[in-house]
C-alpha cells in the first residue's frame, strides 16, 4: 500500500537522522556509532563486560529500566531500515544497518553483558537477523555482513546455541518459551549453515507444536490472559511458521489451525476502531517490525490472517496491505485444507478464557462494547502477566474508552505503581478489606488465585438486552468469607448498560467500587450523578451519565 509504504520510509529517515522512540522516549544513541548499555529513561548505563549471569537485570539503580535497554538490542529499527532499503535500494539505508549491526556483534561477545540475560532477547534478535539478511539481499555488501564475516557467523551460532541450550522451562515457560523457539526454528531454517542447523530446527519445531497448542485455549485466545501477549505469540508463531513453509519444513496442519483460530478470535474480540481489549500485562512488544512503529497490531494481524486463511465475512474490513504483510506472505503461504471448522458468526462468549463481550450496533461508530472478565487469573502458577481482576469490565463507546482498564504501566523500577496496576483497585471490579482478589507474591508471581465461574450469559448475539452473571470466590479466604457476583445488562434499545454487585458473606465487610475513566473523558459529579463527555472518533461531542450507589 502506497500509504504504508511512505510512512516507512519517513520512519527511516527519521532514523537517519538519530530519531528512535522506546517506550515513548526520544532516544540520542543511535547515531552511526550507537550506545547498547544506555538506558534513554534514566540515563543509568547498564554492565557490559560483565558476565551476563552476575547481572541482576531487576536492578534499576545497576543497569536502569532493563526494558529500555533491551528494546534497542532487539534489533526492530534495523528491520525498519532494512525494508525501508528493499523498496528503494537507497544504500543508506543498508550502510546504517551494517554500521549498528557490526557495532553490536563487536560490543557484545558470547555471555558478556546485560544483552545476554534473557533468553526472549537473544530468540527476537534472532528473527530480526534473518529478515536483515532477506531484505538486504542484492546490496553488494550484504554477504560481507553476513555469511562471509566471521563475526556475524560467530554471533549466529552462539545466539542460536544459546536459546538451544538455555530455554525458559516449569512455571517460566511462557510466551518467553515459545519467543526462544520460534527464534531459533526461524534462523535454522533461513540460514541453515551450521552443522548443528538440522537438529536445532528439528527441537524447535517440536517445542512450537507443542506450546502453541498448550498455551492457546480451544476459542483461540491465549492463556496469559493479557491480550497484547496474544498478537504478540500471534506474531511471532507466524513469523516462525511462514519460514518453515518458505524451507520446506511446516509446523504441520494441526499448528497452523491453531493459528488460524487465534486469528479468528482477534476479529471476535476488537471494537470498531480495530482495538483489542486491554487485559492483562502488555509490554508493548513486537515479534517482527517491518513498517512504520506506529502499525496497527491488531488491523495487521487481522490483514495476514485475511491473505493466509481468508477473511470470513463477519470479520472487520481494514482498507490497505501493512508492509509486513506483504513481505510475509510473498515468503510463503499457510497449508490449504487446515483441520475444524471456523465460527459462523463473530464470537461474543469465549468459553474457557472466561471472556464475554457485550456489543450493540456492532462496527458502527455508536457501537457500545463492553468486554466482562470471568477468567482465570493467569497461565501457570506464577500468573505471571495476569492481573487480580474478576468480574472487572471494559467499556467503549464507538472505539473510545468510557471504562477503561488502566493496562500495565511499567514491569521494573517502580514496584508501588507495578504493584498498583495490577491490583483489584486498578481495575472496574469490587476490592474488599482493602484486599486484593488473589494474592500478590512479587512483580510477576501470583501465591493464590482468584476462581471466577460464568453463571448465566444470554442475549449475546441477538434481543433486546444482553447480559452477563458470574462471581468469584477471591475473598472466601477473608476472616468472614465472602464471594463476589456480578450481573451486566446491556438494553440495546434504551442505550443503558446496568450493573449490579453482590457480596454474599455472614459478617461485614469494608468495600470499594472502582471506575476508571477514559483518558478523553471530562467527568462533572454531582452528587452520585457523573455527566461524562468525550471527543469522538469523528470529532463530534459524544456524552453519558454513569449514576453511582448513594
Amino acid at each position: 500500500d502506497p500509504n504504508a509504504a511512505r510512512a516507512l520510509i519517513a520512519s527511516a529517515e527519521r532514523l537517519l537522522e538519530g530519531e528512535w522512540r522506546v517506550f515513548g522516549v526520544q532516544c540520542s544513541q543511535l547515531g552511526p556509532d550507537p550506545d547498547w548499555f544506555t538506558d534513554p529513561r534514566t540515563g543509568r548505563r547498564a554492565p557490559e563486560r560483565t558476565y551476563c549471569f552476575h547481572i541482576d537485570h531487576r536492578a534499576e539503580q545497576t543497569v536502569g529500566n532493563i526494558k529500555y535497554v533491551w528494546e534497542l538490542s532487539r534489533h526492530h529499527h534495523l528491520t525498519v531500515l532494512a525494508s525501508a532499503y528493499y523498496l528503494t535500494r537507497d544504500e543508506r539505508y543498508a550502510r546504517r544497518v551494517a554500521e549498528h549491526l557490526t557495532s553490536w556483534w563487536r560490543e557484545n561477545p558470547f555471555l558478556s553483558g546485560v544483552h545476554w540475560t534473557s533468553g526472549i532477547e537473544v530468540a527476537i534478535r534472532l528473527i530480526a537477523w534473518v529478515w536483515v539478511r532477506r531484505l538486504l539481499d542484492g546490496w553488494p555488501g550484504a554477504a560481507g555482513l553476513f555469511e562471509e564475516n566471521p563475526l556475524a557467523l560467530r554471533q549466529l551460532h552462539d545466539h542460536q546455541r544459546y536459546v538451544a541450550t538455555l530455554h525458559s522451562h516449569g512455571s517460566s515457560a511462557n510466551n518467553h518459551l515459545v519467543a526462544e523457539a520460534a527464534g531459533l526454528f526461524a534462523a535454522a531454517c533461513a540460514v541453515p549453515w551450521f552443522e548443528e542447523s538440522a537438529a536445532w530446527r528439528t527441537r524447535a519445531a517440536g517445542i512450537l507444536r507443542r506450546e502453541i497448542a498448550r498455551q492457546t485455549f480451544e476459542c483461540g485466545l491465549n492463556r496469559e490472559m493479557a491480550t497484547d501477549y496474544h498478537g504478540f505469540v500471534l506474531e511471532l508463531a507466524l513469523a516462525a511458521a511462514l519460514e518453515g513453509e518458505a524451507a520446506g519444513v511446516s509446523l504441520g496442519a494441526e499448528t497452523w489451525a491453531r493459528l488460524r483460530r487465534m486469528t479468528d478470535a482477534v476479529a471476535s474480540m476488537v471494537d470498531v476502531a480495530m482495538r483489542a481489549p486491554r487485559q492483562g500485562d502488555s509490554d508493548d512488544a513486537s515479534g517482527l517490525l517491518l513498517g512504520d512503529p506506529a502499525y496497527d497490531r491488531w488491523g495487521a494481524l487481522l490483514g495476514t490472517g485475511a491473505v493466509l486463511f481468508g477473511a470470513l465475512d463477519w470479520w472487520p474490513r481494514r482498507e490497505g496491505a501493512d508492509v509486513r504483510t506483504t513481505l510475509w506472505t510473498a515468503l510463503a503461504t499457510a497449508p490449504r485444507d487446515l483441520p475444524g471448522g471456523r465460527p459462523a458468526l463473530r464470537r461474543s462468549l469465549f468459553e474457557d478464557a472466561g471472556m464475554v463481550i457485550l456489543r450493540d450496533r456492532g462496527l458502527t461508530d455508536d457501537e457500545i462494547w463492553c468486554r466482562c472478565d470471568h477468567g482465570p487469573l493467569g497461565f501457570l502458577s506464577l500468573a505471571a502477566h495476569g492481573h487480580a481482576a474478576a468480574l472487572s469490565i471494559e467499556v467503549r463507546y464507538g472505539g473510545v474508552d468510557v471504562l477503561a482498564d488502566p493496562g500495565t504501566y511499567c514491569y521494573h523500577g517502580e514496584p508501588r505503581w507495578r504493584a498498583y496496576f495490577r491490583s483489584t483497585l486498578g481495575h472496574n471490579t469490587l476490592e474488599v478489606d482493602g484486599e486484593n482478589q488473589s494474592v500478590d507474591g512479587g512483580a510477576f508471581m501470583w501465591l493464590r488465585h482468584a476462581r471466577a465461574r460464568l453463571l448465566a450469559a444470554e442475549g449475546l448475539d441477538a434481543g433486546h438486552v444482553a447480559s452477563w452473571e458470574a462471581e468469584h470466590d477471591g475473598y472466601a479466604r477473608l476472616d468472614a468469607p465472602a464471594i463476589h457476583r456480578r450481573t451486566v445488562a446491556l438494553d440495546r434499545e434504551r442505550r443503558t448498560l446496568g450493573i449490579v454487585d453482590a457480596l454474599q458473606s455472614a459478617g461485614a465487610h469494608d468495600c470499594r467500587l472502582a471506575f476508571h475513566l477514559g483518558d478523553t473523558v471530562d467527568c462533572t459529579l454531582v452528587g452520585s450523578e457523573a455527566e461524562l463527555r468525550w471527543p469522538a472518533r469523528d470529532g463530534t461531542t459524544r456524552s453519558a451519565r454513569l449514576t453511582l450507589p448513594a
